[in-house]
């Protein structure tokens, strides 16, 4: 029974050391926070290259960058076939549209980051493409809520995550939101993380990058040097 559950969980041990990232169940929603310039969206995009490496589906939104940049990027960390990627484009150009890049993944755009209802329809599209494609596991990545913060008010992006959540936990995904600390205040904060189970901090002391993981079931674990 315990091999069952093994291969039941997600394994993100590899790319981030933390024992209590070697058995991620399903559904489970983590924030990997810290300043501006500690790597969030670099630690993001390994975790979905890790995944593609295993098999796994991977479905990222992004709101800043192309989704094409977003691709080669990930391609530097991973060979996987292209149909097991899908990015949501949240840039705005252009009214939301579809189209499959060289390689296979798939590109979805929309207007701008506040236009969430086209970014949930993108995201369902994706999803419906994962299970066509015979993909039962996978990652999704958003990067970040801080500037969709920007466009639309924290009570707003909570739903958003909320319902976010639930889908990716009805998808047996596991989802990675990345989000700047330095740019909101506490109280915002502390509303956000009430949609994750877990949370990555990143920090910058004395010239070196330092990552803790919090929840899970666990106690913080010490900061160590990244």
């Amino acid at each position: 029974m315990a091999e069952a559950a093994d291969r039941d969980t997600y394994d993100l041990g590899d790319v981030l050391d933390a024992d209590r990232l070697r058995a991620v169940p399903p559904g489970t929603a983590l924030l990997i926070s810290g300043p501006a310039m500690t790597g969030k969206d670099r630690l993001l995009q390994s975790f979905l290259a890790d995944g593609l490496t295993r098999s796994e589906a991977a479905l990222a939104v992004t709101t800043s960058g192309t989704a094409e940049g977003f691709v080669d990027d990930i391609r530097e960390r991973a060979e996987f076939e292209g149909r097991a990627l899908s990015v949501v484009d949240c840039r705005g150009e252009g009214s939301r549209e579809s189209q499959e890049l060289e390689g296979g993944s798939q590109v979805h755009r929309v207007s701008d980051p506040a236009d969430l209802t086209s970014i949930g329809v993108c995201i369902t599209e994706a999803l419906e493409r994962v299970e066509v494609g015979g993909y039962d596991r996978g990652r999704f990545g958003l990067t970040s809520l801080s500037t969709m913060l920007t466009y639309t008010d924290e009570k707003t992006v909570f739903k958003f995550c909320h319902v976010l959540a639930s889908r990716l936990d009805g998808a047996g995904f596991v989802g990675l939101f990345t989000i700047d600390e330095s740019a909101h205040d506490q109280q915002t904060l502390q509303v956000l993380k009430q949609n994750f189970d877990g949370q990555v901090q990143l920090r910058e002391r004395e010239g070196q990058r330092e990552v803790r993981v919090r929840g899970l079931g666990g106690d913080p674990s010490p900061w160590r040097v990244l």
